[in-house]
């Protein structure tokens, strides 16, 4: 099978897996999934700035909260969902190669917007 994958269905494997794992360690729709494994703890620097954070109760709240974590398993995800069950995985990974091109062009759109409005103020 996977001798079989071209270059096009192995980039949308990797864009899917990209926005899959931003949706589950970044996304607000999914908090509702992170927050039950992660508590809030006030951590002072050394300049005594008091700042707020999450950080995760367990393992599983390191590896919803963690990118490189959950990218790992969202890439095996898709890797077995497309080589076992095609037929159901193909239009998800489509869907997520969609909304994962979409993201980082929007971060290259919007990083451009930004300094084009800051060049203006100067």
């Amino acid at each position: 099978m996977i001798e079989e994958i071209n270059w096009l269905t192995y980039l949308m494997i990797i864009l899917a897996s990209y926005r899959f794992t931003h949706l589950i360690v970044f996304d607000k729709i999914t908090e509702f999934i992170r927050k039950p494994f992660l508590e809030k703890k006030t951590v002072k620097d050394k300049k005594g700035h008091i700042e707020s954070k999450e950080v995760p109760t367990s393992k599983f709240g390191y590896l919803l909260n963690c990118y490189w974590c959950a990218g790992v398993w969202s890439a095996i995800f898709m890797a077995i969902g497309y080589m076992y069950i095609p037929t159901i995985a193909l239009p998800i990974i489509f869907i997520f190669s969609i909304a994962g091109a979409q993201s980082i062009l929007e971060t290259f759109v919007g990083v451009g917007i930004k300094l084009v409005d800051y060049l203006k103020t100067k």
